[in-house]
């Protein structure tokens, strides 16, 4: 558990760092023109490390039922919620998804950074999301695994059983 810790902590100092070179105008210059995409990364990630978090503490403290067999979960979740923060930034910019509230002027990316943030704290349940998205708007079957999901409580036994639950 001790290792599941600090790997998170680590992942979010690792996480500030690189946003502080946003903050600080250094993105290197490949990376400033997608100055969104990599905040949406950023922000998903840290949706990540807030869930796993939260499962540290209900596993280890609130439910006394800390299992080592899910390690492997809490190493890749933080980098998965990177690439699904990412994820939800291109389908809101190519207009797949559509953010419910009224926007004001000039924080159309204060909807993408929260988007993302909502996708990589809960990464299953916005990738059945874009799935429902794929099968409605170009006919594509989900995955085996959003198939299971979709059964009549299906998905509260994976909630369940999942360490942030």
């Amino acid at each position: 558990m001790i290792f599941v810790v600090a790997y998170l902590i680590s992942f979010l100092i690792v996480l500030g760092v690189l946003w502080s070179f946003e903050l600080r105008e250094v993105l290197p210059p490949w990376i400033a023109p997608h100055r969104l995409i990599y905040n949406c990364a950023l922000i998903g990630g840290l949706g990540g490390v807030v869930y796993c978090l939260r499962a540290v503490y209900l596993n280890r403290s609130v439910r006394n039922r800390w299992d080592s067999n899910w390690t492997v979960w809490y190493v890749l979740r933080p980098i998965v919620s990177c690439l699904v923060g990412g994820v939800a930034y291109i389908f809101l910019s190519a207009g797949l998804l559509i953010l419910g509230a009224e926007q004001a002027s000039g924080s159309s990316s204060l909807g993408f950074i929260a988007l993302s943030f909502v996708a990589g704290l809960n990464v299953d349940r916005f990738l059945v999301r874009i799935e429902e998205i794929a099968r409605s708007t170009w006919g594509i079957r989900p995955s085996r695994t959003a198939e299971e999901s979709h059964g009549a409580d299906s998905a509260q036994r994976e909630d369940e059983a999942r360490p942030g639950r």
